[in-house]
């Protein structure tokens, strides 16, 4: 059983930071790419920020630089610091996960629970 547990969110003034935490436990045999996604009420879920285990980073467009995505692989761990926030931030955040459970045979997408973010302005 493999969960990922999220921590950081919160309620933020336009203009200030918060940094997300998502921590991956469980049977763990490699973790692939590791990301964040949001979805605020009434759209689709997007991706924010996503790395592979070698460090590669890709971005939305919406949030290039403003966020950071980071991972420690020796706590299967990823990070998101989001700093000069805005409005259009606020939403629910998810982390996701390619995760091989036992073997490279046995690797597929895991979600988090979602934490929200809320950006007054």
């Amino acid at each position: 059983q493999v969960q990922l547990v999220e921590s950081g969110g919160g309620l933020v003034q336009a203009g200030g930071s918060l940094r997300l935490y998502c921590a991956a436990s469980g049977t763990i045999f490699s973790i692939n790419a590791m990301g964040w996604y949001r979805q605020a009420p009434g759209k689709q879920r997007d991706l924010v920020a996503a790395i592979t285990s070698g460090g590669s980073t890709n971005y939305a467009d919406s949030v290039k630089g403003r966020f950071t995505v980071s991972r420690d692989n020796a706590k299967n761990t990823v990070y998101l610091q989001m700093n000069s926030l805005k409005p259009e931030d606020t939403a629910v955040y998810y982390c996701n996960a390619y995760i091989y459970t036992r073997s490279y045979y046995s690797g597929r997408n895991y979600w988090g629970q979602g934490t929200q973010v809320t950006v007054s302005s």
